[in-house]
């Protein structure tokens, strides 16, 4: 059995435990509607959360992974879907966008010892699009430009170069007119909970704070009534609003961080590696989380990992970046039943199996280069087992196939070809 496998297990494990707090929470709230009615304060209803679908336990074909890793995932029929990325029309689009951070010691130092500026390209001429509804996931090494992507999308970066455009409007200036209202349509889940919530604010005080800063609503009853559904709808309590951040767990401030993400009722949630800080069956809870409320409200999401289990549990599309560039952009399915960058093939083969005694896996070889100084042409071919002599002197471009997947490659190029 897989990691992978094991973790679909703590998924599942998930999803039952969570319906089982759901069911006691709805009759808390049964109970506490009738108070309400008898008392004669209204609430502001909340809406149902669609019904789990039936797993599809029909065996897969695949390349060097389990047939687990590869089950589609089937929405009952009330359910909205994530419309395709090629037939609907994308909410975001990335044309070409860079980032350059200027890391050189101050002027006066590199006068004196001579030294020339450093410029670091976290990322490098990146473009891809997101359909309204889907889940496009990045994933790669540490340093490779996946948060750096993310900060660009919802403005705590500037892009060097390229644009961002969000709904056919672009980003690149937020402080004109309309821009907070623009903002208030994107919104980002951090990687580390505790470091994102203020722990002198009140939970009811995180919460309220984007409500009030974009004015999405008036009134302090109503905000208050707006906070309470909040933390019900994240799984928590009404009373928890009243509480600091440092008197919850790990996943209930993850939890805490999505609240306050959806309460300026958003379209478009970055979440950058929302799980990594959490335990397996956590993690289970908070992703069976992000997508029931994705189907509730028609999100759509950047979602960064390293984990490759947790990309296949929620994301439609998978790009995989390597050092500032997208080597490779494909459905979920096709990416991991048949990979085609060299770099996507060692990162699949690096899983381990834990049933697979005796089994030697293939680790993913070298070191990432150093960015303030990549190698010439295509930046993976120190590592890759298909270099050549053109790989070394020529950068190659991300081409597409006929079943919509995109690959940097000149190996795969000339094999297509």
């Amino acid at each position: 059995m897989s990691l992978i496998d094991r973790f679909g297990e703590h998924l599942e494990r998930g999803r039952e435990s969570s319906g089982v707090g759901r069911e006691s929470s709805e009759r808390g709230r049964e109970s506490s509607e009738r108070g309400r009615e008898s008392s004669g304060v209204g609430r502001e209803p909340s809406s149902p959360t669609p019904a789990r679908p039936p797993e599809d336990n029909s065996p897969v074909q695949t390349h060097p992974l389990p047939a687990s890793l590869l089950m589609p995932v089937n929405l009952p029929s009330d359910a909205p879907t994530a419309p395709s990325p090629v037939a609907a029309t994308p909410l975001v689009v990335v044309d070409s966008i860079a980032k350059t951070f200027d890391v050189s010691p101050p002027w006066l130092n590199r006068l004196l010892e001579g030294k020339p500026r450093l410029l670091l390209h976290a990322v490098d001429d990146v473009s891809f699009e997101i359909a309204r509804g889907e889940t496009l996931a990045l994933v790669g090494e540490s340093g490779c430009g996946k948060s750096t992507i993310a900060r660009m999308l919802v403005g705590l970066y500037k892009p060097s170069r390229g644009q961002v455009r969000f709904d056919g409007v672009d980003l690149s200036d937020l402080s004109r007119p309309g821009g907070r209202q623009m903002r208030s349509r994107l919104q980002m889940i951090f990687q580390d909970p505790y470091a994102s919530l203020n722990p002198r604010w009140k939970v009811a005080d995180i919460i309220a704070e984007p409500i009030r800063v974009h004015r999405t609503m008036t009134g302090e009853d109503a905000i208050a009534t707006r906070i309470e559904a909040l933390l019900r709808q994240v799984g928590l309590s009404g009373a928890d609003a009243a509480k600091y951040p440092h008197q919850f767990s790990g996943g209930q401030r993850q939890r805490l961080s999505i609240a306050r993400a959806l309460a300026s009722r958003p379209d478009f949630l970055v979440c950058d590696e929302p799980t990594s800080a959490l335990d397996v069956s956590v993690q289970a809870q908070v992703l069976n989380l992000m997508r029931d409320i994705q189907r509730a409200d028609g999100l759509t999401y950047l979602f960064i990992s390293h984990n490759l289990a947790v990309v296949n549990h929620v994301a439609d599309r998978v790009g995989v970046m390597y050092l500032g560039r997208i080597v490779e952009l494909a459905p979920k399915r096709r990416l991991f039943e048949m990979p085609q960058h060299p770099y996507t093939r060692m990162l699949l083969d690096a899983i381990p199996v834990i049933d697979g005694s005796g089994k030697t896996r293939t680790a993913v070889s070298g070191e990432v280069p150093n960015p303030l100084s990549p190698p010439s042409g295509c930046t993976f071919h120190p590592r890759c087992p298909l270099a050549r002599d053109r790989c070394r002197s020529e950068r190659p471009l991300l081409r597409s196939s006929a079943d919509g997947s995109q690959v940097a490659c000149h190996a795969i190029e000339e094999d297509w070809s």
